[in-house]
């Protein structure tokens, strides 16, 4: 259904994820039944979760510790790990900031030049632990380094950017052109950002395995302020659903939906899998966890960006182990830990035994899931307050 703006413009409505609901169905399941896992190319993964390229979120160790849990994390290639030897110095640096410096000052850590001997290094390093080596460039970087992280042993190969189209135009340099260089790469490629039906099925025919769905909802993101540009997550989610399934009509081939960002509790993960994702991206919650190496502090790719930062430095505070945060056990009652178990309870709840049937769960508009009846927890601020 259309609206009207005004005379000469009509619009959609969107939503997001507060403001929809999960529709409990006629069976309920076991989740000790509930199969949460999910395949990318051939990785098999236990939880469908990635952890965000963003360096408050992942460095070598919680990538190595993500493969443990069952997940993956993706290292990026263009931030502090690969710029300083020392990164945990730099981390230690941005995380002492005061608030009114911090955009500044990371500015300038931000400037030091990316190393290639880095990018070896730290590919090798996850690789020795016997993990998954998953990475991230943007397009403007992957010509200049992809070589360099292939030889390094990397596995799946990210390329990310707030928005990434399959027909970039440009008057004064030649772009990447995706739907080229994806089929000659010689390891697995996901993209993204997007949020639309039409942005979403044209990055499936450039031959990506996945596609990353989601535009300015992460929690240090400001890209929604700055350019007014994105789509609430629970529409974005379920166009790109529809764009899969068009792609898969007309090719045969399976490409995953990965919702990127907007998700905090393990209702919004439920949630983003209702609405057709296959698997998700978080940061902003693993960066509580006590190996985050952002110190309780958490901010995006485009943070830093040296004209037009479009991003934040948050502070998150740091209250369990990444386990406790994906898979539990949980000592809190707002849905901020154990997440996978969250996920997993939901869909027994709901009756679908897998992700595949979960997608096809019935969803209802409903503003008001998360304020009625909760006077209470408002007034005390606890649980959903």
């Amino acid at each position: 259904m259309e609206f009207e703006i005004g005379k000469g413009k009509t619009a959609r409505r969107a939503y997001g994820f507060d403001e929809i609901a999960i529709v409990p169905s006629r069976r309920t399941r076991d989740p000790e039944d509930i199969d949460i896992s999910a395949n990318l190319s051939g990785f098999h993964l236990k939880i469908p979760v990635l952890a965000s390229a963003m360096d408050g979120v992942v460095d070598v160790k919680v990538a190595v510790e993500m493969h443990r849990i069952g997940g993956l994390g993706v290292l990026n290639l263009e931030g502090i790990q690969t710029r300083y030897d020392n990164a945990d110095e730099m981390l230690e640096k941005i995380a002492s900031f005061k608030d009114y410096e911090a955009t500044r000052k990371m500015q300038e850590i931000y400037k030091e030049p990316i190393k290639e001997e880095l990018i070896v290094k730290r590919i090798k390093q996850i690789k020795s632990e016997g993990a998954v080596a998953i990475a991230s460039l943007t397009p403007q970087k992957v010509e200049k380094y992809y070589k360099i992280a292939l030889s390094a042993g990397l596995d799946i190969l990210v390329i990310q950017g707030t928005v990434i189209s399959a027909e970039h135009v440009s008057s004064s340099r030649e772009p990447l052109d995706l739907k080229k260089f994806i089929p000659q790469c010689p390891i697995p490629v996901i993209v993204g950002g997007c949020c639309s039906f039409s942005s979403a099925l044209h990055l499936m025919r450039t031959g990506a395995i996945g596609i990353l769905v989601g535009v300015g909802p992460g929690a240090a993101c400001t890209t929604r302020q700055v350019l007014g540009i994105g789509v609430p997550q629970a529409t974005a989610i379920a166009d790109a659903a529809a764009a899969r399934s068009r792609h898969l009509e007309e090719t045969g081939k399976y490409v995953n939906v990965i919702a990127d960002g907007g998700m905090r509790t393990g209702g919004d993960l439920a949630k983003a899998i209702a609405c057709g994702a296959d698997l998700v991206m978080i940061g902003a919650p693993l960066s509580r966890a006590k190996e985050a190496p952002g110190r309780g502090y958490h901010w995006g790719m485009a943070t830093f960006h040296p004209e037009l930062p479009r991003g934040t430095r948050v502070k998150t505070d740091v209250v369990a182990t990444l386990e406790e945060i994906l898979v539990g056990p949980a000592h809190e009652n707002d849905g901020t830990l154990n997440l996978c178990g969250a996920l997993r309870t939901s869909m027994a709840t709901c009756g679908y035994s897998n992700i595949k049937e979960f997608q096809k769960a019935e969803i209802m508009i409903a503003p008001s899931i998360k304020t009625e009846g909760k006077f209470h927890q408002q007034a005390q601020k606890v649980g959903m307050g």
